[in-house]
């Protein structure tokens, strides 16, 4: 039977009455599913009650379509919020790169203060856009905008002092081609794959808090290496699973106050918790050092998350 009502459900919005109509004339909200392209009504006797839970409750409904500037043009809405995103996305980069070019602070820090910084950012302008894949693709228009632009300046096709200082270890523009490249692909990949919903949450806050967090904790608080890696703290990993745990939660509210995740809890701030574990452990394997760890951290969240979610 789910089966079956799994591909009405790809195939088509759901329909929810408004709770003042009668059953004989009602005004109905149709909400779009990833895929939606015709009308069809299903039948709440064939569908898993966890799918009416997530999308037929008014209140997470009216919340969701709130955050749209245009609720009856989705197009409309979405080119504004790419518009509206990539301006504060941006703003974000060109506000550290000026940091970077008058050396405010050291520029590992500063390094990493960009890596926090705009992914939990840009993640904050998801209920701008649609929720189906319409919005994911519009949303994905930014950090792959970043990618282009971290190519552009890696192979030396046009110079931008600030944001090589800002985003390198060492002020060498090719670093770009490595982790600040990999860490726009796994954003955009959330995006475009996991569209908010709690894996996305789990990917971009260990990425970004959490990965980032474990290098400037580690710097200041590791004297106390790894037995397997002499290269990582133990203050380091248990800062970056601290602080990914404590922004997927604070992403888990926010998501869930616009109805786009089920707000189910401690079972689900437990699962996030396991993510976050899962993560600082990978990271502070030497393969995270070999390969890079913006990959391997963004891979075992996405991982890890599927499974549980």
């Amino acid at each position: 039977m789910y089966t079956k009502s799994f591909s009405l459900i790809l195939s088509s919005p759901l329909i929810v009455d408004s709770p003042s109509s009668s059953s004989s004339s009602s005004s109905s909200l149709a909400v779009p599913c990833f895929f939606s392209p015709t009308s069809l009504k299903p039948s709440s006797a064939s569908l898993p009650a966890t799918y009416f839970h997530r999308y037929s409750h008014p209140r997470s409904l009216k919340s969701s379509l709130a955050a749209l500037m245009f609720p009856e043009n989705s197009v409309l809405s979405d080119v504004c919020a790419t518009g509206i995103s990539g301006v504060v996305a941006f703003s974000c980069l060109g506000f550290w790169g000026e940091i970077g070019k008058r050396g405010i602070f050291d520029q590992k820090l500063i390094r990493k203060l960009v890596h926090i910084n705009i992914g939990l950012v840009f993640i904050l302008c998801w209920p701008l856009f649609s929720s189906g894949l319409q919005g994911a693709l519009f949303a994905s228009l930014i950090p792959g905008l970043n990618i282009i632009r971290m190519l552009l300046l890696g192979l030396g096709v046009y110079q931008d002092e600030g944001t090589i200082k800002s985003m390198s270890r060492h002020g060498d523009r090719r670093e770009l081609l490595k982790g600040p490249l990999y860490y726009a692909l796994s954003i955009t990949s959330a995006c475009i794959f996991y569209w908010k919903t709690s894996p996305s949450i789990a990917v971009v806050c260990n990425l970004c808090a959490g990965d980032g967090m474990a290098d400037i904790v580690g710097r200041r608080l590791g004297t106390e290496k790894l037995p397997y890696n002499r290269n990582k703290s133990v203050a380091g990993s248990i800062g970056m699973a601290i602080s990914g745990f404590s922004a997927s939660v604070a992403y888990m509210y926010y998501f869930a106050s616009f109805g786009y995740i089920e707000r189910s809890g401690w079972g689900m701030i437990l699962r996030f918790f396991i993510i976050s574990i899962a993560s600082a452990f990978v990271e502070s394997l030497p393969i995270s050092t070999d390969i890079d760890d913006n990959l391997t951290v963004s891979l075992t969240s996405a991982l890890v998350g599927t499974l549980l979610f």
